[in-house]
């Protein structure tokens, strides 16, 4: 049996918040999951979840608190009636079955929502327009609205009272209406609320104290604030008057949620900031309260954790991204099952559920987000169905989860990789700039899988039909992945590029991850729109050559504004000294120059260059799925019972469906599924009182 390690037993110190105590200093802060209040049983599932894998704080997302803060078509909680009170039971339940304090973040949002749910008016500090570029604006506040808000709140935290959450947030940061009542450059009133720090914090002092009163006998005060007004280089903080309202208001709540003012370095991805990335943030904070103080910074390791504990930097260590990857993660440190650890990977692939509006999803985790409506348990799967036994061709990240997850049910199973290497385009990927992290997909997978006797992998065994039908396994699952096309078809050209272009001129990123560069000033030609053509342009460019990137879309990488690194792909290829054109579609290229058009006007214009890098779109490789399905409907000797793609031999996609897609094979096979309906569907009915 493991033990734990002493050196962590300072993260599993019991630590009281005001009126309730957290078993443990492993604090899941508020973060958004794509479902709030219209997936509430969802929401409870995955929370739970969280709960009975050892963490002792467990926060909502951002909650509405009143109708005229609405954030449509994301999806927010919200607590505004009996009917919300009851869906937040749902999760504080399961967090209280396992010993878990529940949190909620009560919102109010100003000039950042419109309200297109409720239409009602938005108001801020001033009147202002809409943060996202909405066509509307927000009616300033008068002292009328600024009661009702004061009365609206307190009743919210009221309501969160009742739903059971032991933990009630003043949201003060974030660039929300309580942000912006602090702001100077913000607030220009010439009341009470406005013009000197004492004013302008005047608000937040006001709810935080009224919060209290309200609630404060049974449930902990927390604040969520930035102590840094932004402008700063990475990891500079610039404190500005913050950190004076800090100290005036240190001691009225129970708890601190410390950020900062830039969401793209605290939400930062791996590719751009690495873990701890607050820490020079923080370092006035602790000396200025004796209330506990929780942040974030992607923690994976157990050591980093107890250093920030143990340094006096943190009381509680904050985490999102962690918690999703592996809700485990507290039980695993206690129990001294470190390489058990399932760690991010920081490709904000779960921030995509909030952005893009749909539940959030996870590329270690396959199981985030389906805990309700699929019934799945991260640490936990179905016994086999049967004593056959699987062939998996392909270790790529399909390959390698569904081998794992076979061999976890107790399949006995036969997994055959064409190359050396195991891991798939998760190997070559994660040797691009700033992708090492990404490695984890593969090498958290190969350590579970070594522990497993059920599973057999043979490297350098690339099969044919007559190889596939010799093993006579009872299921095959083809994971042979997808390659590049070097055709120009694609999103903008959904017809091969004619004439082709020169074949030794041509290339796709499969080249330049097997280490076939270019020599000469290159075009890369982005029409995939996500990460792959800013990094392949970043690692010519790094190789001292001409690079000019190109994509019809009206950004760099356009895609990656949902994992919050659009920006910061753009600068660092500008820094580079990368020649950018967006809003351009690829005609033709020649050897000698590329023809691009207008994708608005039309209008031609030719780019010199000596080769082209097509990142298009991918072909999935599935002729070897094509040919044992063939010989199952011939009856062939040896042919299985049962033949399927998963992954990018399936469709390709992000990495991330390629795990689902691995672990959804087998934790179905030799199980029944409603084709009809494959998973259970979160409605809500309301009463009418």
């Amino acid at each position: 049996m493991p033990i734990r390690d002493a050196r962590y037993d300072i993260l599993f110190e019991p630590i009281k918040i005001g009126p309730v105590e957290a078993k443990n200093r492993f604090y899941q802060v508020p973060h958004c999951t794509g479902m709030g209040w219209s997936r509430p049983r969802m929401v409870a599932g995955l929370r739970g979840m969280k709960a009975e894998g050892g963490w002792g704080v467990i926060c909502t997302e951002y909650c509405s608190i009143h109708p005229s803060t609405d954030d449509i078509p994301f999806n927010s909680h919200s607590i505004w009636d009996k009917g919300d009170i009851r869906a937040h039971r749902l999760m504080t339940d399961k967090c209280h079955e396992h010993g878990a304090l529940a949190g909620v973040e009560l919102w109010v949002s100003g000039a950042e929502s419109v309200n297109y749910l409720t239409r009602e008016v938005p108001m801020d500090v001033v009147s202002m327009p809409n943060g996202n570029g909405e066509p509307y604006q927000a009616r300033a506040m008068n002292k009328s609205d600024i009661r009702e808000l004061r009365r609206w709140h307190r009743n919210a935290a009221l309501r969160a009272k009742e739903a059971g959450f032991d933990i009630v947030y003043v949201y003060a940061t974030h660039h929300y209406l309580l942000d912006n009542f602090l702001n100077p450059s913000i607030n220009t009133r010439t009341d009470e609320y406005g013009g000197s720090q004492v004013n302008r914090m005047r608000i937040v002092r006001e709810i935080i104290e009224e919060t209290r009163e309200a609630v404060g006998d049974s449930c902990a005060v927390a604040v969520r604030f930035s102590v840094d007004d932004g402008g700063g280089p990475d990891g500079t903080p610039v404190h500005a008057d913050r950190l004076e309202i800090f100290e005036a208001l240190s001691e009225l709540p129970d708890l601190w949620d410390i950020n900062i003012s830039d969401y793209s370095w605290e939400m930062g991805s791996s590719r751009f900031t690495q873990q701890g990335a607050l820490e020079s943030y923080l370092a006035e904070v602790k000396s200025k309260t004796t209330k506990p103080v929780v942040s974030v910074g992607r923690f994976t390791s157990p050591d980093a954790m107890a250093s920030q504990i143990s340094r006096g930097v943190l009381d509680f260590i904050g985490a999102a991204r962690p918690s999703i990857a592996d809700p485990f993660l507290p039980n695993k440190i206690k129990e001294g099952r470190i390489e058990d650890i399932r760690e991010c990977i920081g490709c904000n692939i779960c921030y995509t559920g909030d952005s893009k509006h749909y539940p959030l999803r996870c590329t270690q985790n396959p199981t985030m987000g389906e805990e309700w409506r699929r019934g799945w348990h991260p640490e936990q799967i179905a016994v086999k169905g049967s004593d056959a036994n699987v062939l998996v061709v392909g270790a790529g990240p399909a390959g390698l989860e569904a081998s794992l997850a076979l061999g976890q049910r107790g399949y006995s199973v036969t997994l055959a990789e064409a190359t050396r290497e195991l891991g798939g385009r998760v190997t070559l990927e994660s040797q691009l700039p700033g992708l090492a992290e990404w490695a984890r997909v593969r090498d958290y997978r190969l350590g579970q899988l070594a522990k497993l006797p059920e599973v057999e992998i043979f490297r350098e065994s690339r099969l044919t039909l007559a190889d596939i039908l010799a093993v006579e396994a009872d299921h095959v699952a083809i994971a042979t992945g997808a390659t590049w096309r070097r055709d120009g078809y694609g999103i903008y050209s959904t017809c091969p590029m004619d004439p082709m272009p020169p074949a030794e001129q041509t290339f796709t990123p499969d080249d330049i991850m097997a280490g076939k560069i270019p020599d000469g000033p290159t075009i890369v030609y982005d029409d995939e729109r996500f990460y792959l053509a800013g990094l392949i342009a970043e690692k010519l460019r790094m190789t001292g050559m001409a690079v000019t990137y190109i994509t019809p879309a009206p950004r760099v990488s356009n895609w990656s504004i949902n994992t919050t690194e659009q920006f910061r792909i753009h600068q660092r290829l500008a820094e580079l000294g990368v020649d950018i054109i967006l809003n351009h579609g690829l005609e033709g290229f020649d050897g000698s120059q590329a023809t691009i058009s207008c994708a608005y006007t039309e209008k031609e214009q030719a780019i010199v260059a000596d080769n082209l890098v097509l990142v298009t779109c991918r072909q999935p490789e599935d002729n070897l799925f094509n040919e044992v399905q063939s010989a199952i409907e011939q009856k062939l000797k040896g042919a299985p019972l049962t033949v399927k793609r998963i992954g990018d031999a399936d469709a390709p996609a992000i990495i991330a469906a390629a795990v689902f897609s691995g672990h959804k094979y087998a934790r179905e096979l030799d199980v029944e599924v409603d084709g009809d309906n494959p998973i259970k569907y979160d409605r809500v009915f309301f009463d009418d009182e």
